[in-house]
């Protein structure tokens, strides 16, 4: 346990000194590895668990699901979206804000990528709410805060990964995603409700979008919903799988991009490729760094000590998931999603399955905690991306203005921790 404790002090020590996550636990897991067994097996060790997982078959549901987000984002779908829930909600207080929530959680369903839809929303939601004279707490706040749901409703690249390493159906997965999704989706735009009940020169009233407009936005908005309805729904059907899903999602994307007059030229295939080579790098160094320091935690047999700790304790399944909850907030403020995946899962792995826990019920659960962490302070990526495309609104400005969504999100997590039904019940449909 001392061992293990000593190589979490430096891992946090290499994070803040500015290294990236994925090489800081393969430094500290093959140094750590080493010092145990020998420099020489802990060669050995990460040469066989890299190659391992590189030609894992389940893992390329992560570079085709980026490849079909990739397509979606560069062919503009984002905006007939934005205008298409503009037209539904504009006649409501605060209508603005109310579709700039629905319009995330529509551009998460087939993007996957918290930061994507963050700074997607940024560059269309935001002109329109500065015209109407929005609060920029209130307007930064609610792209900042809607671009969570890119890691809770299908396809999500953190749900494949926990899936991955919790070895759980990714199909049973996402269908699990789906309706604490919608929950969030509401609980957002109660959010946006109160705070304009609160104080209503934070959303003045806007102008009705135009029906020609309105028109092209749903005719342009069904293509992506036919997808989005293809890919989950041939995985709850059974027709094919969450890997097989992935390629005809991408394919079905490649197709709307095209017609949407992207993909044209042969520089524009090679900015999506190398967009999506990039991301789907930087994603497979972190999952190859944590299994390496997965290998060094599970030798200095710390899940085991927690194992025998949880036993002694005579922690309930809940009290024992209430106990990862509470670490993985205080994780979430200096790690990312994906990062609090890898490290905290694996240490937990024996206990949870000795506590007989529904790992899909707790797949949801975990990744709920890493949503609230993208807009908890001091790291909170989500308010940073919003800063970055929006360099005029005051970074305090946006914290203020995720706060009611911060809460949103409690309320969340709270519901579905208590009521783990609103996690399983599509998935026990098919069991």
């Amino acid at each position: 346990m001392i061992t293990a404790l000593i190589g979490f002090a430096a891992l946090l020590t290499l994070c803040f000194m500015g290294f990236r996550v994925g090489f800081a636990t393969l430094i500290v897991g093959f140094v750590g590895f080493g010092l145990e067994r020998g420099f020489h097996a802990s060669l050995g060790m990460v040469g066989q668990q890299v190659l391992e997982d590189a030609m894992n078959y389940n893992l390329s549901v992560i570079p085709l699901f980026i490849l079909m987000g990739v397509f979606v984002y560069r062919s503009d779908v984002s905006r007939d979206l934005y205008d298409a829930a503009f037209a539904a909600l504009g006649r409501f207080k605060g209508g603005l804000a109310l579709a700039t929530v629905l319009a995330c959680g529509g551009f998460s369903a087939v993007c996957g990528s918290t930061l994507a839809t963050a700074a997607t929303m940024s560059k269309v939601a935001m002109p329109q709410m500065k015209a109407f004279n929005y609060s920029d707490k209130l307007a930064a706040g609610t792209i900042a805060a809607g671009g969570t749901l890119g890691i809770m409703i299908p396809p999500s690249v953190p749900l494949v990964i926990y899936g991955i390493i919790a070895e759980q159906d990714i199909g049973l997965l996402f269908m699990a995603g789906i309706l604490p999704g919608l929950l969030l989706v509401l609980l957002f735009m109660l959010a946006v409700v109160v705070v304009v009940y609160r104080d209503p020169t934070a959303a003045p009233p806007s102008e009705e979008l135009d029906p020609v407009r309105r028109k092209q936005a749903i005719r342009g908005t069904m293509p992506v919903l036919i997808l989005f309805l293809v890919v989950l729904g041939g995985i709850y059907g059974g027709v094919f799988t969450a890997t097989e899903a992935s390629g005809i999602g991408a394919f079905g994307a490649a197709i709307i991009a095209l017609s949407r007059g992207y993909l044209r030229k042969l520089s524009e295939w090679r900015v999506c490729l190398v967009e999506t080579a990039i991301t789907t790098a930087k994603i497979f160094i972190v999952l190859f760094g944590a299994v390496v320091f997965a290998q060094f935690i599970n030798l200095s047999g710390m899940p085991y000590d927690i194992l025998d700790f949880v036993e002694d304790s005579n922690m309930s399944p809940l009290q024992l998931v209430g106990f990862i909850i509470a670490i993985a907030i205080v994780m979430g403020m200096v790690f990312e999603s994906i990062g609090i995946l890898v490290l905290l899962v694996p240490v937990f792995l024996p206990a949870l399955y000795a506590a007989d826990v529904d790992m899909i019920w707790f797949g949801i659960i975990v990744v709920l905690v890493t949503e609230i962490g993208l807009i908890t302070p001091p790291i909170g990526m989500n308010a940073f991306v919003v800063k970055s495309v929006l360099p005029e609104v005051k970074l305090g400005d946006i914290f203020r203005g995720v706060t009611p969504y911060l809460v949103a999100l409690i309320l969340g997590l709270t519901l579905v921790f208590l009521i783990p039904g609103i996690a399983t019940f599509l998935p026990g449909l098919m069991r």
